[in-house]
């Protein structure tokens, strides 16, 4: 009887146990590193004239490819130019169909992992 307590003891906590083995654990997961923008030019919430140029950095993990530029859902051409530290010089012309007009700028990449970053900010056309 005492072997029986015990036996049935073993085999709830043997299935209690194995209740977690499909969810896998946490380090076999990859870290998520997303692109970071930085340096926006012009300042946000600066007033430009229309089709004035602008222009940000993105970090070393970005793929280039992958950068892509709106102003009010307009898309933008985009000058990508590596930097020395593997960072990326990035540039670009506000749309010449905005004028007299709050536009913000959304940037958008991709890096290692299909990981996904955006970011933007916004500008006055004059």
């Amino acid at each position: 009887m005492k072997n029986a307590k015990h036996s049935l003891g073993f085999l709830v906590l043997m299935l209690a146990s194995t209740a977690a083995w499909p969810y896998g654990s946490s380090s076999s997961t990859k870290a998520c590193s997303k692109p970071k923008f930085t340096a926006f030019a012009p300042a946000d919430n600066a007033e430009v004239a229309a089709q004035s140029r602008f222009s940000f950095s993105a970090s070393k993990n970005t793929y280039p490819s992958t950068l892509t530029a709106t102003v009010k859902d307009l898309p933008a051409q985009l000058s990508i130019t590596p930097d020395n530290d593997g960072s990326f010089q990035v540039s670009g012309t506000l749309p010449a169909a905005l004028s007299n007009t709050y536009a913000r700028i959304v940037i958008n990449a991709e890096a290692q992992n299909n990981c996904k970053g955006s970011d933007g900010w916004l500008v006055k056309i004059k």
